[in-house]
């Protein structure tokens, strides 16, 4: 075995070139080698108490698999992380592990933290590369469950449970399986081929995904129980986008993150001639500073926009995207215009010609300049208007991206079934909603937060279904 790496730095994670990539939706980071990964590995230390593993929330045997790289075992390495994970070359690439696992690494008390994340993804790409063994189908237990959602939630709710012999099907609206996974997240941090592999795993466990089925209209929560179903999950995610409620949204030009995002990630309209179409070239003002919005803004410019700005009320200090995302779009060239607040999406207008094309389309946004000032019960500095400071931006097209709230749907059709004031459905600890035997988890509950999160709640309910299930 190689030498204990005491390096303060971590191994740098190889990325294409920004002026090249600005212009691609191709993978930006490009992963480390074999070389690279054990020697990154070699800085673990391999700690007793393992403080790491607390920071994960789906508890993934982290020195264990990290050790495994160390002697070379890259698919032991796998093995370790699939006790716990149902999505490792997933959350290998968009987990925030630098505020979760990596947060607790020993390693980061002088110095930079063991690249964890940066691990995991090597080794499920190494297996997904290298092995061609199939998974083993477990034996049937003879009990059924329905998974609503195809996201985070679901597939590691329908995977823990398919692991325990459950039959397991899976109900997707959209045409494709993966939620936030695919709609969401866009190739060049997350290639669709990814997720595939992943679900096709998950197929080959037992797993059954059926597309184009969406709870609460084309069926009911009670409706799965009539079909011989012996628990529901619900992980239908946090898909109603929400607005500013500002003069202007209804312009021509104006989008919601998920739209566009949608647009672009599923239905491909960044082809030269998409079925669905979306607003290509001009100038680009993405509102909000969160994951969604960077993903949004440096969409927008791969899309053609010859200016992109993210537009945010507070500070760099308050924005609440992943700093390797922040990073990421500042050498792509995207603008931040901070401390700023839209007041008003401005249009196009001829009054004498209702037929003029251009009539109704978006010519810019006026916004406010802001100020940070007491802290709200959150802990972050209130951003405050400075009377007086109102300037516009030109652009062309307008992308919301400030939260999205849990569809109602599923709750408006759903009897018994409690929701919080934001439309979130309550839970207790185990996952278990205010109807018997029907279980949610991930943003349904929660509304808009991270894909781990998000497993970390359907690995819950899974626990908590075999459980009840097997009594």
């Amino acid at each position: 075995m190689a030498k204990a790496n005491m390096s303060l730095t971590r191994n740098a994670m190889p990325t294409q070139d920004a002026k090249v990539r600005a212009h691609n939706f191709d993978e930006v980071a490009l992963g480390y080698t074999e070389e690279m990964a054990v020697d990154e590995a070699m800085r673990c230390l391999n700690c007793k108490n393992m403080p790491c593993v607390n920071g994960c929330p789906v508890k993934i045997h982290i020195p264990e698999f990290i050790s495994k790289i160390k002697e070379g075992d890259f698919e032991g390495a796998y093995q370790v992380i699939t006790k716990s994970s149902s999505l490792p070359a997933v959350c290998g690439r968009v987990c925030p592990q630098e505020t979760q696992c990596e947060s607790k690494c020993v390693r980061g008390i002088k110095g930079e933290s063991v690249g964890i994340g940066r691990l995991e993804r090597f080794v499920a790409d190494w297996h997904n590369t290298f092995c061609t063994e199939e998974p083993v189908r477990p034996e049937a237990n003879g009990h059924k469950v329905a998974v609503v959602g195809s996201g985070p939630s679901g597939l590691t709710c329908a995977g823990d449970l398919a692991k325990k012999g459950y039959e397991v099907t899976v109900f997707e609206a959209l045409h494709t399986a993966g939620g936030v996974l695919v709609y969401g997240i866009p190739e060049f941090r997350l290639p669709k081929a990814i997720v595939a592999k992943e679900v096709d795993t998950l197929k080959k466990l037992g797993v059954k995904i059926e597309t184009n089925v969406v709870v609460g209209k084309t069926l009911t929560v009670d409706e799965l129980f009539d079909m011989g179903y012996e628990a529901v999950f619900i992980g239908s995610g946090a898909g109603l986008p929400n607005f500013m409620g500002i003069p202007g949204e209804s312009l021509k030009g104006v989008y919601s993150a998920n739209e566009f995002l949608t647009r672009s990630n599923l239905m491909k309209a960044y082809l030269q001639d998409p079925e669905t179409p979306i607003m290509k070239g001009g100038k680009v003002a993405v509102v909000g500073g969160g994951n969604v919005a960077m993903d949004a803004a440096r969409t927008a410019l791969r899309l053609g926009a010859e200016k992109v700005y993210i537009v945010y009320r507070r500070s760099m200090e308050e924005l609440p995207a992943r700093r390797e995302e922040v990073e990421h779009a500042e050498e792509e060239g995207i603008e931040f215009r901070l401390l700023c607040n839209p007041t008003e999406i401005l249009g196009y207008n001829n009054p004498d010609d209702a037929r003029d094309p251009k009539n109704g389309f978006v010519t810019g946004i006026k916004c406010i300049r802001m100020e940070l000032g007491e802290p709200d019960a959150n802990g972050r500095r209130r951003p405050v208007e400075i009377s007086g400071s109102e300037f516009e931006i030109e652009v062309d097209t307008v992308v919301m991206s400030i939260g999205t709230s849990p569809n109602p749907l599923i709750k408006s059709t759903t009897e018994g079934l409690e929701v919080n004031k934001r439309g979130g459905i309550i839970v207790n600890e185990d996952g278990l909603t205010s109807r018997n035997s029907v279980y949610a988890g991930g943003d349904a509950v929660t509304g808009a937060a991270t894909v781990i999160s998000a497993m970390g709640a359907g690995k819950t309910a899974a626990k908590a279904i075999d459980e009840a299930l097997s009594k």
